[in-house]
């Protein structure tokens, strides 16, 4: 096992450019995560672990064996991690293939939700109620940008996730026999409660500009989440778990 001492090191250098670009991180086919809970996560999922950087010193975890391993003093840890105050360890992690989805149940789609936070936690609060997929369309936070991944907390080993262009969406539906509601502020939608979603396809638009016009014409019908007249919305990570929580019930 190496031990590192130089922020010039090409390891180094590796794991910041797959922490902060994201075409590199797709020419490379990986990304990063961090945490020794989310190592351990990773491994019992069968993600494939390309290498690890270990701070002060490596710890016992099986399911290892052939993965390139390294140390690094705290100081080039806190260098090289994009989260502050890490304990580590950080890890590449090779991008899986997206394979055809099987038959779905349901889904969540979410059209322009930039913040890698909120994307996370619609990933992770998915798996939880057991929705088929999340579906990301239009300029949503990357999947694979470190705040997104750690928003996760190793759902995204998971849950299915499928990216799609907004134009194949209604086609990729319908072949899966899914309605497509629309969660929208409007006099059109429907109180949330009366409609039944357990075989449904559910779009999330950004907080600032909700949904696209473009998308909102795709729908089979808008539907409103019942809530105190004087609150404007909720945040979308928020709407989102409301929703599959009644898709799950």
């Amino acid at each position: 096992m190496e031990t590192l001492s130089s922020r010039k090191n090409a390891y180094i250098r590796h794991l910041r450019l797959l922490a902060d670009d994201a075409e590199y991180r797709r020419a490379r086919g990986q990304f990063l995560c961090d945490g020794a809970k989310t190592l351990r996560e990773a491994l019992r999922f069968g993600a494939r672990i390309v290498s690890v950087l270990w701070r002060d010193a490596p710890q016992e975890i099986e399911g290892l064996e052939g993965c390139a391993q390294y140390v690094a003093p705290g100081d080039l840890f806190d260098y090289a991690s994009p989260l502050k105050n890490s304990p580590g360890p950080l890890f590449a992690v090779a991008i899986r293939g997206c394979g055809k989805p099987g038959k779905l149940q349901n889904a969540i789609v979410l059209e322009n939700v930039q913040d890698p936070g909120n994307v996370g936690t619609v990933i992770r609060t998915a798996n939880a109620f057991r929705i088929g997929a999340v579906i990301l369309t239009g300029s949503c936070a990357d999947l694979y940008q470190p705040k997104t991944v750690r928003a996760t907390m190793g759902a995204i080993f998971r849950q299915p996730v499928i990216t799609m262009e907004r134009d194949y969406l209604r086609d990729f539906l319908n072949d899966q026999g899914l309605p497509l509601y629309c969660a929208a502020l409007s006099d059109q939608a429907a109180d949330l409660r009366g409609i039944s979603l357990r075989h449904a396809a559910v779009a999330i638009g950004s907080e600032g500009q909700g949904l696209s016009a473009e998308l909102l014409a795709m729908c089979d019908g808008q539907v409103i989440i019942p809530m105190n007249p004087d609150s404007e919305s909720l945040n979308a990570a928020v709407a989102a778990s409301v929703i599959m929580w009644e898709m799950a019930r």
